[in-house]
């Protein structure tokens, strides 16, 4: 049983690697992409080390299944929906887009181009380092209470895989990307720029391309936005455990979410999307919880049967 399901992990580390060549429904890939985690939890027993590794072949699964939809960039641009967000975005921006509101006030422009303010900065360096927040949430959480720590990483998880869910059934283009292609669609040209990018060129010179092809993948997986809600659900679940944590986390989360609207990588909409998201996973998890229980006793009853001899 250990070694097959070592196999299984094997496979699902894998699958998002070889998807483009192997040609195969993108739904059996991301299948043997999702059954890693769960096989590694047959396959070792459970310590904090088999935690983190389950969380990261979770996200391995989660990266492709958000990369998967622009694998095929023209059958994607065909589904893409442009025109909800603004309606939405210019009745919230009393007639105009809240992301052209806080550009033309806020950003500057010298006679060489654009000119970076340390609020500028501050804000680029602020979605940067989303990356990394919600996981840094899960790690102190393991750290400080671990009894909380399956929990937190159920809704976590599940804010990013409903997520790439939505991604998939409806793309929808965010503002810098209306923007780029609305000469093409012959419709009203939109005056946001993409700020992240513009700074990350100026900052990383050379290097910006490679470190760009790495994290990027998806243009168009805007609606709801997952940089807000999973770093709300990262405060929500930081404050159970310590409310100076907690603090930090809702301050960092209303930081990104300014910072998202300004630099032109989501509409407002869209964040109140990502806010309603982790509302409901919170609302509704304890519905859930008794299936998730069950399959949790599955789980640790094939490990169980996989150690027995050891």
């Amino acid at each position: 049983m250990r070694a097959t399901a070592w196999g299984i992990v094997a496979a699902g580390a894998a699958a998002p690697l070889v998807r483009k060549r192997l040609g195969a429904p993108p739904l059996v890939l991301q299948t043997v992409a999702y059954a890693a985690p769960a096989a590694l939890c047959v396959a070792m027993r459970r310590t904090r080390t088999r935690d983190v590794g389950a969380c990261a072949l979770q996200m391995w699964a989660y990266v492709a299944a958000y990369k998967a939809p622009h694998d095929d960039p023209d059958a994607q641009r065909r589904r893409v929906h442009f025109d909800y967000p603004i309606v939405a975005d210019r009745l919230l921006g009393a007639g105009q887009l809240p992301t052209t509101r806080l550009q033309r006030a806020l950003s500057r422009h010298g006679p060489d181009g654009a000119e970076w303010t340390a609020l500028d900065a501050l804000l680029v360096w602020a979605h940067w380092s989303w990356f990394i927040v919600p996981h840094a949430a899960l790690i102190y959480t393991l750290a400080r209470e671990p009894e909380r720590f399956p929990r937190a990483a159920v809704m976590t998880y599940a804010v990013f895989n409903i997520g790439a869910t939505v991604y998939w059934m409806a793309p929808t283009a965010p503002p810098w990307y209306a923007a780029d292609t609305a000469a093409e669609r012959d419709a009203e040209v939109l005056a946001a720029r993409r700020m992240m990018v513009e700074y990350g060129e100026m900052f990383w010179q050379d290097g910006w391309g490679s470190l760009y092809s790495v994290f990027g993948g998806n243009p168009l997986a805007a609606m709801p936005s997952l940089h807000f809600a999973t770093s709300l659900m990262a405060a929500l679940l930081l404050a159970e455990v310590s409310p100076v944590a907690g603090a930090i986390g809702f301050t960092y989360t209303a930081t990104l979410g300014f910072a998202l609207v300004y630099l032109g990588e989501h509409y407002l909409v869209d964040l109140l999307a990502g806010a309603a998201l982790t509302g409901a996973v919170r609302r509704l998890g304890p519905r859930a919880g008794p299936a998730l229980a069950r399959i949790g006793r599955a789980v640790a009853a094939l490990e169980a049967r996989a150690h027995e001899a050891m």
